[in-house]
C-alpha cells in the first residue's frame, strides 16, 4: 500500500474552504458522500478539541460552532495587530488601498491556511479507520511537539463517509516580522524553525525553498510512524498525476459521466429524428409539386390585361346576340300586336261594312304581318353586322372593359391574397420541423 500526503492552499476555484472537512453544508447534495455515515465522521479544532457531528452542531459549544468560525477566530485574535499596524503604515505612505483585515488574509493564497490531506490505502485496499486515526493522532501530537512554535494545527477531520477513510487537516505557518509583529508567512516561519534551504549556494525559489525540506522532514516522520504499527509500505513518491480529486473536481468528473449517458439517449432521438425528417421531406416534395402548379395558375392570373381582353370580346360577341334578338323579338312582339289588334278591329260586329269587305281587309292585314316578320329578320342581321364592325366593336369592347376590370381585378387579388395567406401558415410550421430535427 501506499502513504498519501498532499499539501496545498488553493486551486482553479480558489483557496480550500474548510466547509467541505467538517461537513456544513447540505450533504445531500454530494453523491459521493454517504448521508447515513457522516455522523461516524471524527472532527477536531484548536478550541473545542474533539467533536462529532451531534457535538459540532451542539448550542452547548461556546467559541466556533464550525472550522470557518474557528480560523476566522484564529486569525482575529493573532493577526489582527499585524493587520491593524501595516494599515497605519499604509496610511502613512498614502497607499491604503493596500489595507487587509484577518479575514482578507484568509483569502491569500500565501497567508491562508494549507490543508494535507492524509490516506493510507485506495479504494480496493486501505488501512482500518481506527489505524488511520492511532497514525494521525501520533503524527499531530509529534509534528506540534517539534515544529509547534511556528506550525499551528488549526483543525482536522477524520472522513468515514467515503469511499476510502482519509483525513483533512489545515495548520498556518506564522513568525513575526521587522516590527515585532505576528503574521503568516511560511518561508520565515521554517526559517526560524532552523530549516536550511535544499541548495543553500542558490536564491530562494518555486524549486528551492525550505519548505520542500519541511514536507520531507514530515513525510518520514510519518513512514516512521507507520512502521511502528506493523505497516511497510511502499516509500517511492508517486509524481506525474493528483491522486486526490478536490471537490469541484469530482463534480466535474461527474458531470461527464452524465453527461456520456445523455449523449447515448441525445444519438437514439437524432436516429429517429431522422426517420421522421425523411418522411416530413417526401410531404415536402409533394409540396412543393403543388406549390409549382399553384405558381403556374398564378403567373396565368398576373397577366391579368390578356385575361381582360379575352373576356371583353367573348362578353361582346355574347352581347351582340343577345341585343340582336331581343330587338328582333321585341319590335316583332309589337308590331303584330298592333296589326293583330287592327285585323280584330275590322271583323268586329260593330263594323258596319259588308263581309266581304271586312275578309279583303283581314288578308291584307295578315299579309302586313308576314312582311313584317321579314322586314324583321332583315333588320336582326343588318344589327349584327353594324355591331360586329372593328371600329364599333373595339368601342364598345373598351367600354366593357372599362366596367370589368375593376370587379376582375378585386376578385383577382383576393384570390391572391388567400393564396399568400395559406403559403404563410405552411411556412409556419416548418421551423418547428427544423428544431426538431436539429435537437
Amino acid at each position: 500500500m501506499r502513504l498519501t500526503k498532499h499539501n496545498g492552499r488553493a486551486g482553479k476555484n480558489g483557496v480550500y474552504n474548510p466547509k467541505h472537512n467538517d461537513r456544513s453544508f447540505d450533504v445531500s447534495h454530494s453523491e459521493h458522500i454517504d448521508e447515513e455515515r457522516v455522523a461516524r465522521n471524527i472532527y477536531w479544532d484548536c478550541y473545542n478539541g474533539v467533536r462529532q457531528l451531534a457535538e459540532k452542531n451542539s448550542d452547548e459549544v461556546e467559541l466556533a460552532s464550525t472550522f470557518e468560525d474557528v480560523e476566522q477566530l484564529y486569525y482575529r485574535s493573532f493577526y489582527s495587530d499585524y493587520t491593524d499596524g501595516q494599515n497605519d503604515r499604509n496610511a502613512k505612505s498614502r497607499h491604503t488601498e493596500r489595507n487587509r483585515s484577518p479575514e482578507d488574509l484568509l483569502k491569500n493564497r500565501k497567508t491562508c491556511p494549507e490543508e494535507t490531506l492524509l490516506q493510507i490505502g485506495t479504494k480496493e485496499e486501505h488501512v482500518p479507520a481506527e489505524t488511520l486515526l492511532i497514525i494521525a493522532t501520533e503524527f499531530f501530537a509529534e509534528y506540534e511537539n517539534r515544529f509547534g512554535s511556528r506550525v499551528h494545527i488549526l483543525d482536522w477531520a477524520l472522513h468515514l463517509d467515503e469511499s476510502t477513510p482519509h483525513i483533512h487537516e489545515r495548520h498556518v505557518f506564522d513568525c513575526e516580522n521587522q516590527y515585532g509583529e505576528l503574521c503568516p508567512q511560511q518561508e520565515k516561519a521554517l526559517e526560524a524553525l532552523g530549516f536550511d534551504l535544499p541548495n543553500p549556494e542558490k536564491k530562494v525559489s518555486r524549486h528551492n525553498n525550505r519548505k520542500m525540506v519541511f514536507d520531507a522532514t514530515c513525510r518520514a516522520l510519518l513512514f516512521e510512524i507507520c512502521k511502528r504499527h506493523g505497516l511497510h509500505l511502499d516509500e517511492e513518491p508517486e509524481y506525474g498525476g493528483r491522486k486526490h480529486l478536490e471537490k469541484q473536481d469530482f463534480i466535474i468528473a461527474k458531470q461527464k459521466e452524465q453527461m456520456a449517458v445523455q449523449s447515448e439517449t441525445i444519438f437514439s432521438q437524432q436516429t429517429a429524428i431522422a426517420v421522421q425528417s425523411d418522411r416530413i421531406q417526401k410531404q415536402d416534395a409533394v409540396i412543393l409539386e403543388k406549390e409549382e402548379k399553384l405558381d403556374e395558375l398564378t403567373l396565368k392570373i398576373d397577366d391579368v390585361e390578356a385575361l381582360i381582353d379575352e373576356v371583353s370580346d367573348i362578353a361582346y360577341d355574347k352581347a351582340v346576340e343577345v341585343v340582336a334578338d331581343t330587338v328582333r323579338v321585341e319590335t316583332h312582339r309589337q308590331d303584330i300586336k298592333m296589326v293583330e289588334q287592327s285585323k280584330a278591329w275590322v271583323l268586329s260586329p260593330e263594323q258596319k261594312a259588308s263581309k266581304k269587305e271586312k275578309e279583303y281587309a283581314a288578308a291584307r292585314l295578315d299579309g302586313v304581318i308576314i312582311k313584317i316578320t321579314k322586314a324583321m329578320q332583315t333588320a336582326m342581321t343588318a344589327i349584327k353586322t353594324t355591331l360586329m364592325k372593328p371600329e364599333v366593336k373595339k368601342t364598345s369592347t373598351e367600354q366593357i372593359k372599362e366596367k370589368i376590370r375593376p370587379s376582375i381585378l378585386d376578385r383577382l387579388h383576393k384570390n391572391q391574397a388567400d393564396v399568400a395567406q395559406r403559403e404563410a401558415d405552411r411556412r409556419k410550421t416548418q421551423p418547428n420541423r427544423k428544431n426538431r430535427i436539429e435537437i
